[in-house]
């Protein structure tokens, strides 16, 4: 329907959406009628625009033609080169009206603002799973499916997402990113770092619910709790001999072995 007053004369009749064309306004009709008159001829991928077709085609090509004049970093989308130059200017447009949080995206505003509502968006199919990111629910799904895509090319260890890879690459590595900054503590993962720092702080995090033995590491605790349960899941494979800890089980064995400690 058009307007003739103004600077946006052309209006949905649908969801009163506006613009200043007929060509938006036949374009944004589309969203309602589902029409996708755009088709790519190298595979089965449709479109509402011929500007969405053509930013498709670099897919193919590998054209990128939006480039950034500070480091060099290449795009086939100008949307992304936007984004890109926030790494430079420090620019974080989005902003969350709860708390102090700011972003580049307005995806990972969306993201955040799951933790303040609680809402889980994605769910599992198979099981009662749900999560805040489309992300988590496809690793989810791994353990269902068993599929585990992302292999290592020096051993035949897979996993299921490519932290877990990029972790395992470190036992090969040698490297350890994570360095306490009181004592030069190295680590390759950010939870053993976190665990070190108990020895810092005295934190003992881990509490018995039965008698309140505090313990710093949370197998500490596991192990204290068998003083309750009786639980000696150390076996010896040759007498029968259980222990509660498996160094126990370990000092058992050398009666067998001979071997001196």
């Amino acid at each position: 329907m058009q307007h003739p007053e103004g600077d946006k004369a052309y209006v949905c009749d649908v969801c009163e959406y506006k613009c200043t064309t007929t060509n938006d306004l036949q374009s944004h009709m589309r969203t309602h009628t589902g029409e996708k008159p755009y088709a790519c001829n190298m595979c089965k991928y449709r479109c509402t625009t011929s500007s969405s077709l053509k930013q498709h085609m670099r897919t193919h090509t590998g054209e990128k033609p939006y480039v950034c004049d500070i480091c060099g970093y290449m795009s086939s989308e100008l949307g992304s080169l936007y984004r890109h130059m926030r790494t430079h200017t420090g620019d974080k447009p989005y902003a969350c009206n709860m708390c102090k949080y700011r972003c580049t995206e307005s995806n990972s505003l969306k993201k955040h603002m799951h933790t303040h509502t609680g809402e889980k968006p994605y769910a599992c199919n198979m099981c009662k799973y749900r999560c805040t990111e489309s992300s988590s629910l496809k690793k989810h799904m791994h353990t269902h499916t068993g599929e585990k895509p992302y292999a290592c090319n020096m051993c035949k260890y897979r996993c299921t997402s490519s932290s877990h890879l990029k972790r395992h690459m470190r036992t090969h590595t040698g490297e350890k990113p994570y360095v306490c900054d009181i004592c030069g503590y190295m680590s390759s993962e950010l939870s053993h770092l976190h665990t070190h720092m108990y020895t810092h702080t005295g934190e003992k995090p881990y509490v018995c619910d039965i008698c309140g033995h505090m313990s710093s590491l949370l197998g500490n605790l596991r192990t204290h709790m068998r003083t309750h349960t009786a639980e000696k899941p150390y076996v010896c494979d040759i007498c029968g001999y259980m222990s509660s800890q498996l160094s126990n089980l370990r000092t058992h064995m050398r009666t067998h072995t001979g071997e001196k400690q």
